[in-house]
């Protein structure tokens, strides 16, 4: 009989899922830009997220708020205005990405010696 065992989440992965919500190539860099500029309408993330395009922009914001990440506030004006912020979700995931840079920078200062 072997010893080892398959992962005892490897029909629903909360990792798995966890890195689906926040994995991609835009999230995190809107997800940053949220979280240092505050609340923010479209074209200022356009402007902030250097390289994003606006189809990106849009399916990113899109997914993020389907997963709980980013509320989407629509303001009954003319025009119509539209804000874009970190959900309390979201902002439990600060010291999480704060602890991966702390990570990395680790490992870039152990190269070093």
């Amino acid at each position: 009989m072997s010893q080892y065992h398959n992962c005892p989440c490897a029909t629903q992965c909360a990792l798995l899922s966890a890195l689906e919500s926040i994995g991609g190539k835009w999230k995190l860099p809107v997800l940053c830009s949220l979280a240092a500029n505050g609340t923010s309408r479209y074209n200022e993330l356009l402007h902030n997220v250097q390289g994003i395009s606006n189809t990106m922009l849009s399916q990113t914001l899109k997914e993020l708020e389907r997963d709980h990440l980013v509320l989407r506030k629509v303001f009954p004006e003319v025009p119509l205005r539209v804000e874009y912020e970190l959900s309390e979700h979201a902002k439990k995931l600060q010291p999480i990405l704060l602890q991966l840079i702390q990570w990395k920078m680790g490992e870039a200062t152990e190269a070093e010696k």
